[in-house]
Formats: structure tokens, C-alpha cells, sequence
């Protein structure tokens, strides 16, 4: 008897073993409350401009397009978390080359939205093939960390390797002048090789020259050096470069301690330029006030923390940096957007993670979101099979 439990037991831990455990709930609860929150705000940001833009048929257009890639998002995210990490390691260079495919295309057929040529359209499906590139970029990085292993403390390895692999997908991004997608991988990739184990002289020298690229880049572009001239000094031109910036602070300060209350900005009434994309955090200001506007913050927090809490846990050393490759990518992004809004930092055009508008970006973020699940649910692997052999 006590030999056919032992076998029962054995039978179901490797049962166990073959499917995962369940995924982390804390993270899982977090990031679909911060899905909520972010399409109700959407919602009540985007009411303005979507009457204006269906000729007050409708007070839902923006929303309703989010809440169908949402949708396909989560139905994404519910597959990912269920596939194993090794399953993205295998594809991670069919995966890499696609995307810059992908992103010199756009400099050929892709579309023009809002000044930037940045989109493409295949069979009436418009997307940002820079938002499938920041994904690509991160896996590849975190194959070459496990693949590099102890030789990523060298310069062969450690700089060069990961800069060409970085240069790869930068050098399209650059040349459809996505500066702000530049950036967010550039800061993103600095952390993954510090993970991997790049020596920090090596990284402060690259961020010293990644400084001077940005200082050359945005000299030679206009639009860009506007940006800086109007973060300095954003009342010397109320009119024109410093007109969405002004229109920013007037909302957060509008909005004081608790808010004008939901769904009550005056701002996002045609005021304040791109209200529900770039500049939502604004409008969360504005009719949540300071408590409400800090209450997200800490959400994204939380949600940033426990993603790193299971990368620190990952079965492998590619599970580990992948899972903090894809948690630092909306970390970076939550950071830039916020401060862009409160003006501490110049315009990027970053937009803010689950909340702004933008339907490849939300359902790419939680595709993604479903690989930190999937790693959360196989994190113990490694270990019991240790205990079977």
C-alpha cells in the first residue's frame, strides 16, 4: 500500500511537472487591475475627441478600438503564459531578423499617422512593427546572455556582441526618426547586459556615448530640438512649441488633492493635445488628483516589483533575463511617460503602459506580460527535476 502511494505521489508530481503550476495571482491581479483602470481612463479621456472626430455620433471610438485589442491582448496573454520560455528561445533569431524586415519596410510602404511614418497596413491591419521589434530586441538579447554565459563580463561578448545585436534593430528605428523608441531600448538594453553581467565602466562609457548620439540626433532633427526648447522653456512659446506641455501642467494642477472626479476634465475638452495618448496621465491628474494620480503609481509599482520578484525566481538564466527584460521595458516606459507629463523630462513620446491609446502597443504589452506569467507557472521546474533523477 505504502509503495502504491509513493507511486501515485511520483505520478502526480510529474503530471505537475509537464503542465506547470498555476500562475503568479498577485501579478495577474495587478496587471488586469491596471488594465481596468487604464480603459476606464481612456474612456473618460478620449469622450471629447470622440465626438469631435464622429461628428457627435459617438463618444466611444477610441474605446471601443481599445477594448477589442484588449481583447485579442488578453486572449494572446492567456496563450503565451501557458508555452514554456524554451519555446521563445528557439525562435529568438527567426523572430529578431523578421522585425527589422519589418522595420525597413516602413521606410518604403509604411504609412504616415500624425507627421510620423511608422505604421504599416497589411490587409487593413495597421500596426507599429516597432513595437513587435522592442519584444524581438529583448528575446534575442536574452538568448545571447544565456548563450554568452560567464563570457558576457568580457569586451567581445559583453560590448560588442550586444551592441551589434542592439545596432540592429536601432539603426531602422533611427532612420524613421522613432527617437523615442531609441531611447526606451537603449535604457532597456543597458540593463539587460548589466543582468548579464556587462562590467559597468564599459556601460557608463556607452551611456556617455549614447548621450552624445541623442545631443547629434537631435540637432540635425528640428522637431526634436523644438521638444528641448520648449521643456526649458515652455512659456516662451504658449502658442505653439510649448502649447501641449502648458496645457499639461494646467490640467495636474487643476486637479489638486483628490480631483475634479471622474470623467470631469476640462482639459481633455480639445485643450490639451493627444489627451488620450501621450498625455493620459494628465487627465488621471485632473480628475483623480494627487491621491488618485499617486494611487496608479503605486500600482505600477507593484506590478513593476512582483515582475521582478519572479525574474529574480526563473527556472534558467534565459527565463530570468527575459522576464526582466519585458518588466524593465513598462518600468522605463511608465517612468519616461510620467515624467514627460510633469515636465521633468523632455517630450519622447513614450506612451504610458495599459492606458494609452494604441492597440499594437496594449496587445503586444500583454502578450508579453503572459511570457512573465508562463515564467511564474514553470519556476520550479528545474528544481524537481533534479528531485526525479
Amino acid at each position: 500500500m505504502a509503495a502504491e502511494k509513493t507511486l501515485f505521489a511520483k505520478e502526480d508530481r510529474r503530471r505537475v511537472l509537464s503542465r506547470g503550476e498555476g500562475v503568479d495571482i498577485p501579478f495577474l491581479l495587478l496587471l488586469l487591475t491596471v488594465l481596468a483602470l487604464g480603459l476606464t481612463m481612456l474612456y473618460s479621456a478620449s469622450y471629447a475627441q470622440s465626438l469631435y472626430d464622429t461628428g457627435y455620433r459617438s463618444s466611444t471610438r477610441y474605446l471601443e478600438k481599445q477594448a477589442f485589442c484588449a481583447a485579442i491582448g488578453l486572449v494572446m496573454m492567456f496563450i503565451t503564459s501557458r508555452i514554456q520560455a524554451d519555446f521563445w528561445l528557439k525562435l529568438s533569431w527567426p523572430l529578431y531578423a523578421g522585425s527589422i524586415v519589418l522595420l525597413l519596410l516602413v521606410l518604403f510602404f509604411g504609412e504616415t499617422v500624425n507627421g510620423a511614418k511608422r505604421w504599416i497596413n497589411i490587409a487593413g491591419l495597421q500596426f507599429q512593427p516597432s513595437e513587435i521589434a522592442k519584444f524581438t530586441l529583448i528575446l534575442l538579447m536574452a538568448k545571447l546572455t544565456r548563450s554568452f554565459g560567464s563570457d558576457a563580463k568580457t569586451f567581445r561578448y559583453g560590448v560588442m556582441a550586444f551592441g551589434v545585436a542592439l545596432l540592429g534593430i536601432l539603426v531602422p528605428l533611427a532612420l524613421e526618426r522613432h527617437l523615442s523608441a531609441v531611447m526606451l531600448l537603449g535604457m532597456v538594453a543597458v540593463v539587460m547586459m548589466f543582468v548579464a553581467g556587462t562590467k559597468m565602466r564599459w556601460l557608463l562609457a556607452g551611456a556617455g556615448a549614447a548621450v552624445v548620439f541623442v545631443v547629434i540626433y537631435v540637432s540635425l532633427l528640428g522637431y526634436a530640438g523644438d521638444r528641448i526648447t520648449a521643456w526649458f522653456h515652455p512659456e516662451a512659446d504658449p502658442g505653439n512649441t510649448g502649447y501641449q506641455i502648458l496645457q499639461s501642467l494646467y490640467a495636474i494642477g487643476s486637479g489638486g488633492l483628490f480631483g475634479l472626479g471622474l470623467g470631469k476634465s476640462k482639459q481633455k475638452y480639445l485643450y490639451l493635445p493627444f489627451q488620450y495618448n501621450d498625455y493620459i496621465f494628465a487627465v488621471v491628474c485632473e480628475e483623480l488628483g494627487l491621491v488618485g494620480a499617486a494611487a496608479i503609481m503605486m500600482l505600477f509599482a507593484a506590478l513593476i516589483l512582483r515582475g521582478y520578484w519572479i525574474a529574480l525566481k526563473g527556472r534558467d538564466r534565459f527565463s530570468t533575463v527575459l522576464a526582466a527584460g519585458l518588466i524593465t521595458q513598462i518600468a522605463v516606459q511608465t517612468l519616461l511617460n510620467m515624467g514627460v507629463v510633469t515636465n521633468l523630462l523632455p517630450s519622447t513620446g513614450v506612451a504610458l503602459p495599459f492606458f494609452s491609446y494604441g492597440g499594437t502597443a496594449l496587445a503586444v504589452n500583454l502578450a508579453e506580460m503572459g511570457i512573465v506569467l508562463s515564467i511564474s507557472r514553470y519556476r520550479h521546474r528545474a528544481a524537481r527535476q533534479e528531485e526525479f533523477l
